[in-house]
């Protein structure tokens, strides 16, 4: 286990006559305990993927909002990419567009990559902006196309017939891959103190716009930043073993290793999978961790015993 992941848990302070329960003990503990990881952070960039039942929660979506801005605060530069495919899913529903999913990818056509761009740019962007904004950060909302931060291409797929064994084209639609990260536009906000917070729609060659999965996206845009770390926020607590336990770190060589093996599957794959494209792209680790637990970036960055499942170069 490396210095990073240590495992103890902080003990509770003792109770005394000005303090009987001991809670301003504890308060003083953990702030001590935080200090050498804040030092360890000052001036480094960090990229938060930022989705899920977090995002629909108000009161887990105030504290990540008050979480970004203290991170900030402390002279950490915080960079937010974030998802929105419930969201999508439901105007889709109000104005009766029928969407499909192949391989956990919507397919996006013309209309629906209106919507999607429209919900992820718009309503969702400026409500995590605010929500920041309001905790006393300042940040400010962007899409991949904004500056063409993200240059994207078409992301195809094929499909193996399993009778006939011949391989096939799939048509997603406007789904798109990033292929270029241009970060001067988050170089200018980041010297400014801003908080960036991007929406993961691509643009073209020719100007078209592309639905890219959010994971990707925050995924490319930290191995772009170099990132020291690259988190992602998910619905589960990280990944687990054979056991069904949690594995609190691991190097991409390892999780290569769960994936081939089946440990690791299902949902959980691609995004274990673009952690390790992120460490071998010069960011120092990825973090996968359940974003509905309050404060689990404060948890993670700052205590000994983090949160989630660290995967490390090694």
């Amino acid at each position: 286990m490396s210095p990073d992941r240590k495992t103890e848990k902080i003990a509770h302070a003792p109770a005394s006559e000005t303090d009987p329960h001991g809670e301003w003990h504890r308060v003083a503990h953990t702030l001590s305990e935080a200090l050498p990881y804040m030092r360890r952070y000052a001036g480094k960039t960090v990229v938060i993927k930022y989705g899920g039942n977090a995002m629909v929660d108000d009161a887990i979506a105030e504290d990540f909002a008050r979480d970004v801005a203290l991170i900030k605060q402390v002279g950490i530069n915080p960079v937010v990419v974030h998802g929105g495919g419930p969201q999508i899913g439901s105007m889709l529903d109000k104005l009766g567009i029928e969407s499909e999913f192949i391989d956990g990818l919507r397919v996006t056509d013309e209309k629906t990559v209106e919507v999607v761009e429209m919900v992820l740019s718009g309503t969702i962007n400026k409500g995590i902006v605010s929500r920041i904004s309001m905790a006393g950060g300042n940040a400010v909302g962007l899409s991949g196309k904004d500056g063409r931060l993200i240059e994207a291409r078409k992301l195809m797929r094929t499909t193996r017939d399993p009778e006939s064994n011949i391989e096939k084209v799939l048509d997603l639609g406007f789904v798109g891959e990033p292929v270029q990260i241009n970060t001067h536009v988050l170089d200018d906000m980041i010297k400014s103190d801003v908080i960036p917070v991007i929406a993961p729609v691509g643009i073209g060659e020719g100007g078209e716009t592309y639905n890219i999965n959010a994971d990707t996206a925050a995924g490319a845009i930290a191995s772009a930043l170099k990132a020291t770390r690259f988190y992602l926020l998910t619905d589960v607590a990280g990944v687990l073993d054979e056991n069904r336990d949690l594995i609190t770190e691991m190097g991409a060589l390892e999780a290569q290793n769960l994936i081939a093996s089946g440990t690791i599957n299902g949902g959980m794959i691609p995004k274990v999978s673009t952690c390790i494209d992120a460490v071998k792209e010069d960011v120092e680790a990825a973090v996968i961790m359940d974003g509905r637990v309050t404060h689990a970036l404060l948890l993670e960055m700052f205590t000994e015993h983090g949160a989630g499942t660290l995967i490390g170069t090694k």
